[in-house]
């Protein structure tokens, strides 16, 4: 997965004000107690990450695997 994907996924769940705050603010068991944000500065894949956002915030199977086409 590209970043560029990971935060198409975000805003389609998230909304387009709400996604960046989920990136900044919540912290993630699944990611060593980091942020999204920190984890994609750590140089953490991208899917990793979405996964992990997908379990704390049970993002539906249709966004889960990628978007829609």
């Amino acid at each position: 997965m590209r970043l560029t994907e990971f935060r198409k996924l975000m805003v389609a769940h998230f909304g387009e004000y709400r996604a960046d705050s989920v990136a900044q603010d919540h912290v993630f068991s699944a990611l060593d107690g980091m942020t999204a944000a920190q984890a994609l500065e750590s140089g953490r894949d991208p899917k990793v990450i979405w996964a992990a956002v997908c379990d704390s915030f049970e993002v539906p199977e249709s966004l889960r695997y990628g978007l829609p086409d």
